[in-house]
């Protein structure tokens, strides 16, 4: 079967209001082989689904695998910018899935060199690299390529079994073994790995950048040649242009860039513990993850609610990328009775429910509040220096 009559079901799969229905699949046999129908519309549902990923996702191909693990094109986007920002002209992508991120180096004017075991993905890649450029896609093992001496290498190293993801270093591919001394070499190096990784499992010498987009953590990338320590890098959209920002990653949506902010240990300062100001920060998760709350605005007078749960208060608002700024309306002890008379009498029907440093089930407390009527609000159920509070807060 020629692949002009596979992008050709794939074409009228993609016209198909919903490629995964019964309907579909035979209007589709209609007109084109059964294993050809099978392979389109499982194209179709999938870019759909990498819609929210991916700029480019109707031109792309995908395997399902592998667009759950490839990287936001926002992240990968900022991983390609800061290999060339070191100087680094060539990427040796090790094991690089469909492609996602080999993508992005070949879009910021990298050479690439993509390494693929598995022959159906490499193909999905070579597909996909083609779209930004071109670049050269080889079917191996990462253990077996030979990347030159002035090449940077990316890995992200596959960690799910049949039982879902894992944090077992016997279940990588490639074994650990080997990132490991890709990480200890002389050439520049990249691990991504999954933002909850073991503080044990990552190697000294190595920078351990944390990085949230949109305000979901999505990753926790290794690297060899920068600055040993944590990073918080915080990439979001803005409307467009905006010069308050560290890094500009185009495009997002009409109007809007992507803009990157990196929050770094040089600001850090200690953290009084106080009872509850006027505002509420809650930190980004990948400020969190990269133990940064004390770098939050320096100059600013924040304080700690509990020396163990991440949250700050402050007296004035603070606008931040690294952290979002609730206003305290009302601080009540956390009793469900009181706070459930407290959304009543308030008429509150759209309740956002945040919780830190307490056992409590949000959506069970929803249903115990029993939110009803037009207003909004946020309560934050939290640990602080005067015991368990419930924080009734607006945003400002």
């Amino acid at each position: 079967m020629t692949d002009a009559v596979r992008m050709a079901a794939l074409e009228a799969a993609t016209a198909e209001a919903d490629p995964s229905s019964l309907a579909a699949g035979e209007r589709l046999r209609r007109s084109f082989p059964a294993r050809e129908v099978a392979w389109a519309l499982t194209q179709a549902s999938l870019r759909r689904r990498a819609e929210a990923k991916f700029s480019r996702a109707a031109e792309m191909l995908f395997t399902p695998g592998g667009l759950e693990q490839a990287s936001r094109e926002p992240v990968a986007r900022w991983r390609a910018q800061r290999f060339a920002e070191a100087g680094v002209a060539e990427v040796w992508d090790l094991g690089c899935g469909i492609g996602s991120d080999a993508m992005a180096c070949a879009e910021v004017g990298l050479r690439v060199v993509a390494v693929e075991a598995d022959a159906d993905t490499a193909a999905v890649a070579r597909h996909n690299l083609a779209l930004a450029g071109g670049g050269t896609v080889v079917l191996g093992r990462a253990e077996d390529a030979r990347p030159p001496a002035d090449a940077a290498v990316f890995l992200d190293p596959a960690r799910r079994t049949a039982r879902g993801r894992s944090w077992n270093v016997a279940d990588f591919t490639p074994s650990w073994d080997f990132v490991l001394r890709q990480l200890a070499g002389e050439r520049f190096a990249c691990v991504k790995l999954g933002p909850g990784v073991p503080k044990e499992l990552i190697p000294d010498g190595v920078q351990t950048a944390f990085v949230s987009h949109r305000g979901d953590v999505v990753e926790a990338s290794l690297w060899n040649r920068l600055s040993v320590g944590s990073r918080a890098v915080v990439i979001g959209r803005v409307s467009a242009p905006t010069p308050t920002v560290s890094g500009a990653l185009g495009p997002a949506s009409p109007g809007q860039v992507h803009v990157v902010r990196e929050l770094t240990p040089d600001a850090r300062r200690p953290l009084e513990v106080r009872p509850v100001g006027r505002y509420v920060l809650e930190p980004d998760g990948s400020v969190i993850r990269a133990g940064l709350i004390d770098a939050i605005a320096p100059e600013d007078d924040l304080w700690l609610l509990d020396p163990h749960t991440a949250y700050l208060s402050s007296d004035g608002p603070l606008t931040s990328p690294y952290a979002t700024c609730f206003e305290v309306l009302e601080v009540l002890d956390y009793d469900v009775k009181r706070l459930r008379g407290w959304v009543r009498e308030h008429a509150v029907g759209t309740l956002e429910i945040k919780k830190r440093g307490l056992e409590v089930d949000p959506a069970a407390l929803r249903r115990q509040l029993k939110p009803k009527g037009p207003n909004a609000a946020t309560v934050i159920l939290a640990r602080t220096v005067d015991g368990a509070k419930a924080l009734v807060c607006s945003r400002p």
